[in-house]
This record gives structure tokens, sequence and C-alpha cells, in this order.
């Protein structure tokens, strides 16, 4: 893969803009179907330009007007806002106090630097593969969530381009939702709470919330590959102390005397979890509570750390899929669920390597003008995320159409 030179983007964007973003669905997506009248014309874009010039209550007349517009003044980032009651770009002439913003997406950004103080590889805007399975397990638990807990059914999942993930939720009544409602939702979805100098994040209490257990399910799943083999949680004594200041005292002095004639992380995990589990046993009624500090550490360790700011408020922005990262150069693709284990974010294409692409592909067979000006992405690596952020188009566009039949058939029983 070409890499990536920040110098090099001016002369870069031109052609992304032109000749790989996929101008086609992004319109379809935030028109919505013509949800309501000017629906797409009453959203905000935000651009950054070079030296960080700001444009804030950008709108557009139609998808054709935003995609000219990109390819004019090729933005280094894109931010979508929310749908307002006024054309975001009139937002000056209108009453102080009217111009309101009506509707948005749901939408949950998770940031590895959030997970500093659970993570020995890397830190800040740091990545690898190691820690990046904390972003796999964020998706997965809050997806679940999503859908089998707040029936929800249009999400789109979108890696930012460097070290996090976005998500969408696209519903028609979701976008409805006020900030009081998405507020608790995001309250719901949170269990990992306080900051660097809270020791311990999460307390479960009896009984333990039917979300929890699903969650802890799910986490499960990746625990031991991530914290025991991965950030090796337990391996040293330095380390384990960290992880037995979470757990009770009357527990805590045992295991301080067990863990040194254990031979790894797994094994002293073990230990732990086997104390834990005998506390929950029916025949420990009556011996003390029940205890869930090995479910607790899991949690807490691994759990999705939400931004409750950037979910609760509409007016919040967040940076637009198929965005380019100016500082990696590469592109916020939309994630695969069925293949979300699988996903590298090293792998994913930036600028330079899909200019490059472009450049050794050449023009179209048939010589035709069309094919490389609009869709120059399907002879790239970026064809396969444009492909499945169109079938999360089409998705609702379906779900759509049989809304409006089902919507007709009852109208036809009066």
């Amino acid at each position: 893969m070409a890499p990536f030179e920040p110098a090099a983007l001016p002369e870069l964007l031109p052609v992304f803009y032109r000749r790989l973003f996929p101008h086609g669905a992004y319109g379809r997506w935030l028109g919505y179907g013509g949800a309501a009248k000017n629906y797409f014309q009453l959203r905000e874009f935000s651009f950054t330009l070079r030296d960080d010039v700001y444009l804030r209550f950008q709108s557009f007349g139609s998808p054709q007007e935003l995609e000219r517009e990109l390819q004019k003044i090729n933005p280094y980032k894109i931010d979508i806002g929310a749908v307002y009651s006024h054309r975001p770009s009139q937002h000056n002439t209108v009453h102080l106090g009217a111009f309101q913003p009506q509707e948005k997406e749901l939408v949950f950004d998770i940031d590895m630097t959030d997970y500093d103080d659970v993570r020995t590889c890397c830190s800040s805007a740091e990545i690898c593969s190691k820690c990046w399975t904390l972003m796999t397990i964020a998706v997965r638990v809050l997806d679940r969530a999503l859908v089998e807990d707040l029936g929800v059914k249009h999400r789109l999942w979108v890696y930012s381009g460097r070290r996090g993930v976005h998500c969408w939720v696209c519903d028609d009544a979701v976008r409805k939702w006020s900030p009081a409602l998405r507020g608790a939702a995001v309250e719901y979805l949170s269990l990992v709470k306080g900051g660097a100098e809270t020791v311990k994040k999460v307390t479960l209490s009896e009984p333990v919330h039917p979300f929890v257990r699903r969650s802890v399910s799910v986490v499960e799943r990746y625990f031991a590959a991530y914290a025991l083999e991965g950030q090796d949680i337990l391996g040293s004594r330095e380390s384990w102390e960290k992880v037995l200041a979470l757990v009770p005292e009357e527990h805590r002095e045992p295991l301080r005397g067990e863990f040194p004639k254990k031979r790894d992380s797994a094994q002293r995990w073990e230990l732990l979890r086997a104390r834990m589990e005998r506390t929950r046993r029916p025949a420990s009624a009556g011996k003390g509570l029940p205890c869930y500090a090995d479910w607790e550490i899991m949690l807490q360790y691994c759990f999705p750390r939400l931004d409750i700011n950037v979910s609760r408020g509409v007016g919040h922005l967040l940076k637009s899929p198929f965005s380019v990262h100016p500082k990696t150069g590469r592109i916020s693709v939309p994630l695969d669920l069925q293949r979300l284990e699988e996903f590298d974010p090293f792998a994913v294409p930036t600028i330079s390597s899909l200019c490059q692409e472009l450049d050794a592909a050449g023009e179209p067979e048939d010589g035709s003008e069309a094919e490389p000006k609009r869709r120059g992405y399907k002879r790239t690596s970026l064809a396969p995320y444009v492909r499945l952020f169109e079938q999360f188009v089409e998705g609702m566009e379906r779900a759509r159409r049989g809304e409006a039949l089902r919507r007709s058939d009852l109208q036809g029983d009066f």
C-alpha cells in the first residue's frame, strides 16, 4: 500500500471527490426517500479545509449540488449535523431562537483513547491489532443491544479512519428522538462510570439486569484472547494488583496469596473466576452476598465506553462516512458485521493507494467518460466498502417501500 503523505492531500482530494466518493448512494442515504419536504435541504454539513479552516452550517438544494460543492472546495474532512427547522445556510437570516435542530440519526462515537487505563500495548492515538479487539467488542455488545433491547433496525457502523468506530442509527422513529430519549438510551447502554481517578468503574448489584448478563456473555467470547493473552492483565504482581483492587477485600487477600503459585494470567483468572462463581451457587445462600467481581473486571476492561454528549445532542456533528482522515489518509469505511472479526484497520485503503489503483487501472475498456468520473471506485479496493454502503441504503429503501405498502393496504381496508 502506498505510504500516505499529508502534504499530498491538495492534489489527491480532487481525484477522490471526482472519481471515488460514492455520491449517488450518499445522497440517497441522507435524503431518506424524501422523508419530509426539503429533508435533504435542511441538513447541516460542515467542512474542514486546509489549515483547519472550518465551515459550519453548509446546506444544499440537492445531492447533486452537494457533489458539485465537494468537487469545487475538496474539503479535508466532512462532518454531518442535524436536520434543522430552516436551511442551515440561511441561519443568520432567521429570528434568534427559531433556528433549531429537529431530527438526526442517533449516533455513537467510540474512541480508543477512552480505554488507555485498560490497554498496555498502546496509548493515546496509537492502535494495534491487540487493542483493536476492544472496538470489535464494542460493536458486538452495542449492536446486539440496539437490535434486541431497543428494537432498532437500520444501523450503519463505520470505521473512523484512525482509532475508533461510529454508529449511525437511521430508523425513521429514532431520528425524531428528543435529547432526553437519546440520553436515556445511552444511559441504558453505559456501564463504565467515572473518570481517570475512579478505580472501580463498574459496580453490579443483585439481581443482575438481563442487559448486563447478555453483555457479559458477548465479552466472554473475547476476554481470554484480549485481556489474558494480549494484555496479560495478571502477568506480573504490578498488573494483578490493579485487578485485585476491583475485588472485595474478603476475596482479595486469599487471591493475593494464591496468585504467585500460578503460572500465568489464564491460570490466575481461572482461580479468581472459580472463587466468584462459588459465591453465586445456590448452596452459598446465607454465607454472604453473591459476588460478581469477575464480571465487573471483564466489563471494566472490555465494555464499550461511550461519549454520552455525542449521542445525546441532536445538534452534535459527527464525521461523515467516506471522509478521508487527514492524518492517516485512511477512508472512513462501513464495517461488515458478518466479517467484523476479520476487519483490519491497517488494511483500509488510503487516499494515496486508491489514486494509485485508479492510475494502474487506466480508463475503462469501452472508453466511456461517465464511468471514470462517477464510479472509478469500482476498479479499486474501495469497491467492497461502497457495496456494503449501497446494501445498507437499499435495505432502508426496501423497508420504506414495505411500510408504504402496509399503510396503503390499511387504508384500503376502510
